[in-house]
């Protein structure tokens, strides 16, 4: 038998950070890699900060959220939400998978339309519509979900006006539960006032009433609020059915499913605390199923998710400017992003992971972006190993919304990349410059060669 070569014993000093309010360590791992490509390799490239996109996160977080409903539920449909990233590779990531195109805004709709989307797979939310916009959907057979009276009179005219019956929907806000309400959108179901709005529609004979729509709220924790609105559109269709005649073709439970990113003052972290998709899945198709629709007359279930497909998927990499002292001694991290490149972090305690191989020595800190604004703070407190000025940093879960709320003030957005499955990078959007800001500037002729001297 070989004799196994002698290995001296080696004593490692072992640092996992300081104990938490859970009374457990979390330990550093630095974070130098995203689906195998270097993060040095990506900042040379693109330049700090930079926005990264997984599309292998992308496709599997959409094709697991897809089996939850589609093996308790007969007749499933996703539609992505514009609103939550509409960059035009991404949509086409979601639009490959399947998915429709949810839209509430004219600009949105024609995105959709310029990325192929039929016109019969866009459902056309929100309450601005204007009267060319609701032509242009009625043309093109999209499914429009009324908001408010005045859009209905005003659709109404319209449909005299083209002769033409489009398919609508209206949105409902309803009691689930948790407040405050959303009724800010959509018609009430506990006043009587979205039965009021069905019987409108179905009264006029200008429209085809085929879907029920609702939107409870927004990183919604509870899966009996989706229940308990399951159970009313349910209602509100067998009463259509039953009175007017009207048999409703779908119900669209809107979105608002949580991904598991911390809540800002939330006591447990996300992870801990944010059902699953699985769990929404449940909850819904339950009730869907046993309110006692024939196996024929069953609805198409609609999903309108966003920030639960993508947040995940999303990783903005940054770099550190400088580290300072304040004046009651707590250690300041200057990064070269702020609020107005992460919108989220009004919201979210985001995961920060340093790019680099670094100290085992831990403190707490604040981490400040590099604009002149008190309010511009990435997190209040985090525990992390110190860093210096040119080390970079990956901030997790940031996918859905920074892209579409971010600001051009101070600092011009950065570039955003994607990351294929064959770990090649794709450039989706490249970052601003001083020609891009401009380009919609003029300055009147008396202002125009003007020298300071």
């Amino acid at each position: 038998m070989k004799k196994l070569k002698y290995e001296r014993p080696v004593i490692k000093k072992m640092n996992a950070g300081l104990m938490n309010k859970f009374g457990t360590r979390t330990e550093f791992q630095p974070v130098k890699h995203i689906d195998g490509v270097p993060v040095t390799q990506l900042i040379a490239e693109y330049g700090s900060p930079l926005f990264v996109l997984s599309e292998k996160q992308i496709r599997r977080n959409y094709q697991s959220a897809a089996r939850s409903f589609k093996t308790r539920y007969p007749k499933v449909q996703f539609a992505w939400s514009y609103k939550t990233n509409y960059l035009n590779a991404v949509c086409n990531i979601f639009h490959q998978e399947g998915s429709w195109a949810e839209v509430v805004s004219g600009f949105e709709y024609h995105k959709a339309l310029g990325n192929g989307v039929a016109g019969n797979h866009i459902i056309f939310n929100g309450p601005d519509k204007k009267r060319e916009e609701l032509i242009l959907a009625i043309e093109n057979d999209s499914l429009i979900h009324i908001d408010h009276f005045d859009e209905l009179y005003n659709l109404i005219e319209i449909c005299e006006e083209l002769n033409k019956k489009p398919r609508v929907a209206i949105r409902i806000n309803l009691d689930t539960g948790v407040y405050p309400l959303w009724d800010r959108f959509g018609f009430n179901y506990e006043n009587g006032q979205a039965w009021n709005a069905i019987s409108k529609i179905v009264g006029s004979g200008k429209m085809q009433l085929v879907g029920l729509h609702c939107h409870i709220g927004t990183f919604m924790l509870s899966t009996s609020a989706y229940a308990i609105a399951a159970s009313k559109l349910c209602e509100l269709a067998m009463r259509c059915k039953n009175l007017l005649y009207t048999p409703i073709q779908y119900l669209d439970l809107g979105g608002g499913f949580p991904s598991t990113n911390t809540l800002k003052g939330a006591y447990l972290p996300g992870v801990d605390t944010v059902p699953s998709v699985d769990d929404f899945a449940e909850a819904i198709t339950t009730v869907i199923l046993g309110y006692g629709f024939k196996q024929e007359e069953l609805p198409l279930l609609i999903l309108e998710s966003g920030r639960v497909l993508i947040d995940d998927a999303g990783y903005l990499l940054g770099s550190v400017i400088a580290n300072k002292r304040l004046s009651d001694g707590r250690r300041a991290t200057i990064m070269n992003f702020g609020v107005n490149t992460l919108f989220t972090s009004f919201w979210y305690e985001h995961k920060i992971s340093p790019a680099q191989d670094f100290n085992q020595h831990t403190e707490d800190m604040v981490l400040y972006g590099p604009l002149c604004m008190n309010i511009d703070v990435v997190r209040d407190s985090v525990n992390l190993p110190l860093m210096n000025p040119g080390d970079h940093v990956v901030v997790h879960k940031v996918g859905a919304y920074n892209m579409t709320q971010w600001m051009q003030f101070i600092s011009m957005r950065p570039s955003v990349v994607l990351i294929d499955e064959q770990q090649n990078v794709h450039q989706i959007r490249r970052a601003e410059n001083l020609e891009y800001i401009e380009l919609m500037e003029q300055v009147p002729a008396h202002l125009q060669q003007f020298k300071l001297v």
